[in-house]
């Protein structure tokens, strides 16, 4: 069944936009009648976004960089918006927490939780007086642990993405900034393609997955459009679980 919501007018901004989830949502928001400022720190493969009606405009950017996040906000500025923020980058590798070296774990938050607040509050600010929706993209592995995966930097990072939405969905409410996220379970992406293509790992995603699959990109769509329209003009500081029942056994 397709999913639905007209964007027509409204200025997004989605980091991540490279690859991904934030690739697939630059697509669903730019089809839903978005103009998109589709923010990643790989030029060559932000370029292949580009499409004919112009609603994707690529913007190198590297999220951990201030400089950076205030032109792509700018950007969307210029346009006269931005009137949605998906958060998206992020990345996190499985290295067992003993031998993670310290500066690597401080890297991962500061893509994954550090650089969500600061774009949050750039986009928060340009929204004031007149309200917006900012989606950021947490995990199941926020919510839970990983184990037996060894993701100690990204499960807190993500951990700290879930409340973090919490407290500026409190904080910005009265603004009628909403702030909500999404954290999904096992998908194909950049990060769980080598563990994805395992079939001893898909064996046991199949077996813990009350659904017994991984999910499809798409699965994700019906979320991020309801926070995104006016239809969820009451929900603020939310987090929506899209796992097949990962978090539910």
């Amino acid at each position: 069944m397709a999913l639905s919501a007209d964007l027509t007018g409204r200025v997004a901004v989605v980091t991540g936009a490279s690859s991904g989830i934030g690739r697939h949502f630059c697509g669903l928001l730019a089809d839903s009648g978005a103009t998109v400022v589709a923010a990643a720190r790989r030029t060559e493969r932000l370029a292949g976004l580009r499409r004919p009606d112009g609603r994707i405009i690529p913007e190198t950017c590297d999220v951990t960089v201030t400089d950076d996040c205030e032109r792509v906000v700018d950007r969307a500025a210029e346009l006269g918006g931005p009137h949605i923020l998906v958060n998206a980058a992020g990345f996190g590798d499985a290295v067992p927490a003993l031998e993670h070296p310290v500066e690597e774990f401080r890297r991962t938050l500061d893509v994954d939780l550090t650089a969500t607040f600061e774009m949050s509050v750039l986009a928060a600010r340009a929204m004031d007086g007149r309200g917006g929706s900012i989606v950021n993209i947490a995990s199941i592995l926020g919510l839970v642990g990983s184990w037996p995966v060894t993701q100690a930097a990204y499960c807190a990072a993500k951990g700290g993405v879930v409340n973090l939405t919490r407290q500026l969905g409190a904080e910005w409410a009265e603004k009628d900034v909403r702030v909500n996220a999404i954290a999904p379970g096992w998908f194909p992406s950049e990060q769980t393609e080598e563990m994805l293509a395992r079939e001893d790992s898909i064996r046991w995603l199949r077996r813990n997955t009350p659904m017994r699959r991984v999910g499809r990109l798409e699965e994700l769509d019906g979320a991020l459009l309801l926070l995104v329209d006016d239809a969820s003009g009451f929900i603020t500081g939310q987090t929506i679980a899209v796992d097949g029942g990962w978090t539910a056994r």
